[in-house]
């Protein structure tokens, strides 16, 4: 059922996600610890010479550092910079709310502040993932327009069309859109392209102006594009810019842009990850389904039962079960018995079969219905069959 399949859907899909989990856990525990310990070891030593030097206790030290931590997520810095919650700023900060990137670098300290973004924020990531969506709907119906017209134009090119675009009502469906729609690879195709076209032009902007490394920029976009913000590295925190009001609009547009394609890009991606789940789930049903089969049939391979003839039926290879008769034992079609394999597969029919000889040999009475050839002899498979049908005719005759 339907309902069957979507499960076992889910479950091999969360199997795996588990799985890529613990990889990714793995490769970033074996790539980044031993960095963490080194640095860590680098400050254990800074932090005991600076105590060495000013004649200070570790515990004042560290009491000290967890204050300056607190006034730092505050919005205190050691700098003078300019405040985080300026207009500017503020919009910096909704900006990374609604787009579900959130930064970490700008949050709201008071009760009122944190109550007001828990409806805030609802209503606002709400109102963006529908935008993204609308906004992958639009890009297909506009790459369905543009194949469609690619097709028109080499329509006309030939003289098949004219060249006035008017086609009759039978064409109704070449004009419709819905029969244009573009593969999910080729939307994919499209999407990588466009956000890898994105991120390199951001990072060649945020390269000479946030002084980062090209590479680090690229990092950025994609964090930051994904809306996975991480916080390590964010734009637009310093106090001032060359061309500061132009740089602030090409940084709100690149990100704009880049979450639209990145998002989109997601969705694409989980349609074809549906897509390999769906066919790995058909491969293991299909290879449950061939296992069963050659077990029915080896079991069953010289079973050859009397009752009613039955009716050839075609098993499907797609199908979950093999498709049987109400009785079991049915050859396939075209499959030889021997007649040593048939005597010994039909024992307790053959033994029936004389104890009736005998019984009609001695001159025992037997009571015969209008519908004799229905009764324990008649019907039967190939020779079996042959056999039951003269014993009905001689015992009638009798």
């Amino acid at each position: 059922t339907r309902l069957n399949a979507d499960n076992a859907r889910f479950l091999l899909l969360a199997v795996l996600i588990v799985l890529y989990m613990l990889c990714g856990a793995a490769v970033f525990s074996a790539i980044e610890l031993p960095t963490e310990r080194e640095a860590k070891e680098r400050w254990e030593e800074r932090l005991e010479n600076f105590t060495r030097r000013h004649n200070l206790s570790r515990a004042e030290l560290r009491h000290f550092l967890r204050e300056y931590e607190e006034a730092s997520v505050a919005g205190i810095r050691v700098d003078d910079i300019r405040p985080r919650w300026d207009f500017t700023g503020a919009f910096y900060f909704v900006g990374t709310v609604v787009s579900t990137i959130g930064f970490g670098m700008t949050t709201p300290a008071t009760v009122g502040g944190k109550i007001f973004l828990i409806f805030y924020g609802l209503i606002g990531c709400a109102g963006t993932i529908l935008f993204f969506n609308l906004f992958l709907e639009r890009l297909i119906t506009v790459i369905a327009y543009v194949m469609k017209s690619c097709h028109e134009r080499q329509l006309r090119r030939k003289g098949v069309l004219p060249h006035n675009g008017r086609r009759g009502s039978g064409t109704s469906e070449v004009d419709s859109l819905a029969g244009w729609k573009p593969s999910v690879y080729y939307v994919m195709l499209i999407l990588c392209v466009a956000s890898l076209i994105i991120s390199c032009c951001a990072s060649a902007m945020y390269t000479p102006i946030e002084g980062w490394s090209y590479f680090d920029s690229l990092y950025f976009c994609f964090v930051a594009f994904s809306t996975i913000g991480f916080g390590d590295l964010v734009s637009s925190q310093n106090i001032r810019y060359e061309n500061q009001g132009l740089y602030r609009f090409g940084n709100f547009v690149f990100i704009l842009m880049g979450v639209c394609c990145i998002y989109s890009l997601f969705n694409v991606i989980s349609i074809v990850i549906k897509q390999s789940i769906n066919w790995i789930l058909k491969k293991l049903a299909c290879k449950c389904c061939h296992k069963c089969q050659r077990r029915l049939f080896r079991s069953r391979r010289n079973v050859v039962m009397p009752g009613n003839v039955r009716s050839r039926r075609n098993i499907s290879i797609e199908t979950d079960v093999v498709n049987e008769s109400d009785t079991d034992g049915r050859r396939l079609s075209g499959e030889m018995i021997s007649m040593k394999d048939f005597l010994a597969s039909n024992k307790v029919s053959l033994a029936i079969m004389q104890k009736q000889l005998s019984e009609t040999a001695n001159g025992y009475p037997r009571q015969m219905s209008s519908s004799s050839k229905q009764n324990g002899f008649s019907g039967g498979v190939g020779a079996l069959a042959i056999m039951n049908n003269r014993l009905a005719e001689t015992s009638v005759g009798r």
